[in-house]
């Protein structure tokens, strides 16, 4: 039963995460989207400390159970190590704890954190590594499987799916993610929680706690017959069978070594309070079984097809049907554009572990990783393909950090991200000599007048006129622009967020 329900739980907490990065309806966050609150670093990161000691009791119970049920990076791995384990059996050894890798990647980690070397923090984080992998890698294929049913639901006059645009948001990112995949997947199919007890810092962090730990996978003396199934069979290679030892530290309270010995020597009991280090009582009074992992799969091989189904997808922009309209290229910003919510610069990139959830769930396009090395993979705003409208809250909605913190429609439509600069050689009324406009016809905040380009005919040509003082930084004149490839207007950051 301990094994149904710990199985169970992995796979609807691994599929629900992904979900969050895929769904194109922006409906799940509302149900599931605590699951990503819930994830350790993040807690950490956002003070949530409710959470944070909730995750740190769960393993001075049950050990490292939050690295098998709760991290969906975690789970992947037990994924791709239970396809390989389907034709190969018994193939894994015990092997000691490199803490000199363990150790030193934790404090490269805490000390990047510390600096402010984000870039770092975020390569290592596990959920943050599963949420690029999740965005950058399978929702591309997603929407592009998407697409085929809205056309095939369209052929029968149908809109139960509606077509979405899959493009390539980053490609630095998308190389990152595809080697985190590639690095973990041949881990995972080798040594199955190599990764976990190597390199991922969370894992190091949990594994002093998972050392007293009250619930443990012990061994019962009297019964083992020193076959080997459990060290063959324990992917975290954390059972010395000869010894009768095990490293509670690596230790994932998976159960492949319960369900695998026959002779009922292994089982999760209490620890008793006499006992002290890794090696478990001979007696055997265990409180309940947990069987291992089970059969779980799940098809990670739409991932190599990402960058074949956002190029398919691509398609050639046209004004009527008649000509072809030129992609906008973005401008040079003097400083970037963070978030509505972010509160400042500096708080968005103390906080955010670029695991790109609110890039994936921005409605508006708007949002895409940084190429900067200072804020290389973290979310910056662009208005090439859309613009940040007032009444969309969506990514401080799902941010788990609190990197974008939750803000209403009223404050967003009060805070100023930045301003608009116009752009004199640009400008559509100037360079072909008709009437424009555009830019004030659609500022939602009438930060934006036409004014005569001669002040003393007012039949001239008229021009924009920017008052900073109103403008928010929403980017709808940058975006909605008629100049081609450079706009005539865009919107230059601010370091600091204010009110308007």
């Amino acid at each position: 039963m301990l094994r149904k329900i710990r199985t169970t739980l992995a796979l609807v907490v691994f599929v629900l995460i992904t979900l969050l990065f895929l769904d194109v309806t922006g409906t799940l966050h509302k149900y599931f989207g605590w699951l990503a609150s819930i994830q350790f670093w993040p807690a950490l990161l956002a003070l949530h400390i409710g959470v944070v000691a909730l995750l740190v009791v769960l393993t001075l119970v049950f050990g490292r159970i939050y690295c098998s049920v709760i991290c969906p990076l975690g789970v992947m791995q037990d994924v791709i190590s239970h396809l390989h384990g389907i034709r190969k059996k018994n193939r894994f050894t015990y092997s000691k704890e490199k803490r000199w890798l363990r150790y030193g990647v934790l404090v490269v980690f805490i000390a990047s954190a510390l600096a402010g070397v984000n870039a770092v923090v975020s390569l290592l984080a596990p959920y943050s590594s599963y949420g690029r992998i999740a965005g950058s890698l399978m929702k591309p294929v997603y929407e592009a499987g998407n697409n085929v049913l809205a056309a095939i639901a369209e052929h029968f006059n149908s809109y139960a799916f509606y077509s979405v645009d899959v493009w390539m948001k980053s490609l630095p990112t998308l190389v990152v993610a595809s080697v985190t995949l590639v690095v973990i997947a041949v881990l995972a199919w080798r040594g199955g929680r190599t990764y976990c007890n190597t390199v991922c810092p969370v894992g190091t962090i949990l594994s002093f706690l998972a050392r007293f730990s009250w619930f443990k996978v012990r061994i019962d003396d009297s019964k083992c017959v020193n076959c080997g199934l459990c060290t063959k069979n324990c992917k975290a290679s954390a059972i010395d069978f000869k010894n009768h030892r095990i490293d509670y530290s690596r230790c994932v309270v998976c159960g492949d070594c319960i369900e695998k010995c026959n002779k009922g020597a292994i089982s999760l009991s209490q620890t008793l309070p006499r006992r002290e280090g890794l090696k478990p009582d001979g007696q055997s009074s265990p409180t309940g079984g947990v069987e291992g992992v089970g059969r779980r799969s799940f098809l990670l091989g739409m991932a190599i097809a990402t960058t074949g189904a956002a190029l398919a997808q691509e398609k050639k922009k046209v004004d009527g049907g008649l000509a072809a309209i030129e992609e906008k290229i973005a401008p040079e910003r003097l400083t970037p554009i963070t978030p509505p919510g972010s509160l400042s610069a500096r708080h968005f990139a103390q906080h955010c572990t670029a695991c790109q959830l609110c890039v994936s769930n921005c409605p508006n396009d708007v949002l895409r990783p940084s190429t900067s090395l200072s804020t290389f993979m973290q979310p910056t705003m662009s208005y090439e393909r859309g613009y940040c409208r007032p009444e969309c809250t969506k990514c401080g909605d799902v941010c788990p950090t609190g990197a974008i913190k939750p803000i209403t429609r009223a404050y967003k439509s009060a805070t100023q991200i930045g301003h608009a600069v116009w752009i004199k050689k640009n400008c559509v009324p100037l360079t072909d000599g008709v009437e424009c406009g555009n830019c004030a016809r659609h500022c939602p905040t009438g930060a934006i007048t036409m004014v005569p380009i001669n002040p003393k005919d007012e039949h001239s040509l008229k021009i924009p006129a920017v008052n900073e003082a109103r403008c928010i930084g929403c980017g709808a004149c940058e975006n909605l622009c008629p100049a081609r490839p450079f706009s005539a207007i865009y919107v230059e950051g601010h370091e600091v967020h204010r009110e308007v």
